[in-house]
């Protein structure tokens, strides 16, 4: 006999639920998508793995950039960075065609481009789906030998909202 589950609350709402191993009530975010909100994922999903396109990760940090331009004598900086970017997105138009999505870091959705449009507007115009990077890098895990885990979960959901709003 199968029991009906009483309906989910709105989205970012919490929700208790009971840890099997232990019967604890514990307090668990539980987000879930209107129709909506699916359809539009399902979309944008089409669009980055359409036939022939790919994704441009371009979410490099400014730690991982800074290897990078040292290997070439390059000073890493904002604007240095913000210069190779540019490069990558306002490449041939030949490349254009062949990228159903980019991926940013941080600082990189608030850079413009020489004549001032934001880079992920200009991106979009393009046809390009704009994604983030959005958590915060890796550290060492204790009580490992030389493994590592991602940070970034604490305010990921307020991260996740400000990006989409800012673009």
């Amino acid at each position: 006999h199968r029991r009906s589950r009483p309906p989910l609350p709105p989205f970012g709402e919490y929700l208790l639920l009971t840890h099997p191993a232990t019967r604890v009530k514990m307090p668990h975010a539980y987000p879930f998508l209107t129709p909506e909100q699916k359809k539009e994922l399902s979309d944008i999903a089409q669009r980055i793995v359409a036939p022939g396109k790919g994704i441009l990760a371009a979410d490099e940090s400014t730690g991982s950039v800074a290897k990078r331009f040292q290997s070439i004598n390059a000073e890493n900086t904002e604007e240095n960075r913000r210069l190779y970017r540019q490069l990558l997105f306002t490449a041939d138009d030949r490349v254009k065609p062949c990228i159903g999505g980019v991926i940013l870091f941080h600082e990189t959705l608030y850079q413009k481009t020489d004549d001032g449009k934001v880079f992920s507007d200009y991106l979009k115009e393009r046809g390009m789906v704009v994604g983030i990077k959005v958590d915060k890098g890796v550290v060492p895990l204790a009580g490992t030998n030389g493994e590592t885990t991602t940070q970034g979960l604490d305010g990921l959901y307020e991260r996740c909202a400000q990006y989409k709003k800012d673009g």
